[in-house]
């Protein structure tokens, strides 16, 4: 067994925090047996960097290219479509046999692409109130697995396995969603081609529930468990309407650790040195004027633009307190060191916790920082200490530049802060 700690990275912004990257770099330490997903679906877009090759990582793992295993558990929404164009990526990268090195929870839902055009065409219906979604078809996968829409009729991956199942239930997914495709422009395949195409996925991939995985990687070394997004956007805590339909919080990772007999996971909030935003919803501290060079993020034709702004201590202290909320924080990764100084905003709004899945006072604070206009004042001191200093916990990791070799890592095998 590992002396290492299972370690949650999660994001305490509104996604782009370099969560992929941070895996990668906790993955080339050696020691780990499996990263295990636990929020989001292929709508992530984790960005790793080694030795001059670059790769996005959606449904697999990011410690893929530290030769790492991956798990999807049942908290990751699969698109095998997705996962098979990434396989393909990955093996042109030099990884051999991808497909190989991920298993699947037979509890996870399905992304299908039916459920990814009728996204799309609930956005292009939106007109200029849009949410803000990748149009992956993420959230309508949740959406119908409500008890209130399809409920049991959902796809998950144990469904795969059964043809006679998934047919009847890609029958009713397609009769649930032709009224609303029927006012966009968007096409699907036929149920026999989407039936063909999930059959051979099922084929595939390792099959294997969350606890038996868990179980068996734990035993052969530690555990890395990858969250996507950022708490700022999570389904119950992030500023609604523009939130993800997922829980992000360390609270799944947490769950599935404790399932699974092994105890608590050391938690790692990845943040910028600076405030980003890709799409709609509110940005208090947004600055057009910075001069902040992204290689790896830009306009997406649902999602929007990116945006940048300078240091938001208010939002970033209310990320800090939905973690210890919901699973705890332990270290920082602040990346993105190397980029020119910005500014700080700090106690220009008050933002307390709500009632869990209170979406009305989500709604308040998201009014709250639409209508917010902080002062930005200069930084006094090294950004990573006015971070650290913002949220409590001290600095395990630090990045000066995009790839793996410029991320200095400062804790020891279990977890110490040892000297910067």
């Amino acid at each position: 067994m590992t002396t290492q700690p299972h370690r949650i990275v999660v994001g305490l912004g509104f996604g782009d925090e370099a969560k992929g990257a941070t895996v990668d770099r906790l993955c080339a330490e050696g020691g780990v047996a499996a990263v295990v997903r636990f929020s989001g679906g292929p709508q992530a877009a984790h960005n790793v960097v080694v030795d001059g090759v670059h790769h996005t990582f959606r449904q697999f793992g990011s410690g893929t290219l530290a030769g790492v295993a991956s798990y999807l558990s049942r908290y990751v929404l699969v698109s095998p479509e997705a996962l098979g164009a990434e396989a393909d990526e990955l093996a042109a990268r030099g990884v051999p046999d991808p497909l190989a090195m991920i298993a699947v929870s037979p509890d996870a839902l399905v992304v299908t692409p039916v459920h990814r055009a009728a996204n799309r065409t609930r956005e292009d219906l939106r007109g200029d109130a849009r949410h803000g979604s990748c149009g992956l078809g993420v959230g309508e996968t949740q959406l119908y697995a409500l008890p209130e829409n399809g409920g049991a009729a959902a796809i998950r991956v144990r469904d795969c396995l059964a043809p006679d199942v998934l047919r009847v239930k890609l029958a009713a997914l397609l009769e649930h969603y032709a009224p609303l495709l029927a006012q966009g422009c968007h096409e699907v395949p036929t149920l026999r081609e989407m039936a063909v195409d999930l059959l051979e996925f099922g084929a595939a991939v390792a099959i294997v529930p969350d606890v038996a995985y868990l179980t068996a990687a734990a035993a052969a070394g530690s555990l890395v468990l990858e969250g996507s997004q950022g708490v700022l956007l999570d389904e119950w805590r992030g500023f609604h309407p523009h939130t993800t339909w997922s829980t992000v919080t360390p609270a799944p990772a947490q769950a599935l650790l404790a399932e699974a007999g092994l105890g608590r996971g050391e938690v790692w909030g990845a943040v910028r040195s600076y405030a980003t935003r890709h799409g709609a919803g509110p940005f208090p501290t947004e600055d057009r004027t910075l001069e902040l060079p992204e290689e790896h993020n830009g306009y997406g034709a649902y999602q929007g633009d990116w945006r940048t702004g300078h240091l938001d201590l208010v939002l970033l202290d209310y990320a800090a307190r939905v973690c210890r909320a919901s699973g705890g924080l332990d270290l920082l990764a602040v990346s993105h060191l190397d980029a020119a100084p910005v500014g700080v905003a700090t106690g220009y709004a008050s933002l307390p916790l709500g009632d869990f899945t209170d979406l009305d006072h989500q709604s308040r604070l998201t009014a709250a920082l639409a209508a917010a206009r902080p002062q930005v004042m200069p930084l006094e001191g090294p950004v990573d200490e006015v971070i650290a200093r913002c949220v409590g916990v001290p600095v395990g990791m630090r990045a000066y530049g995009a790839a793996r070799a410029d991320r200095v890592l400062e804790v020891g095998t279990r977890g110490r802060v040892v000297a910067a």
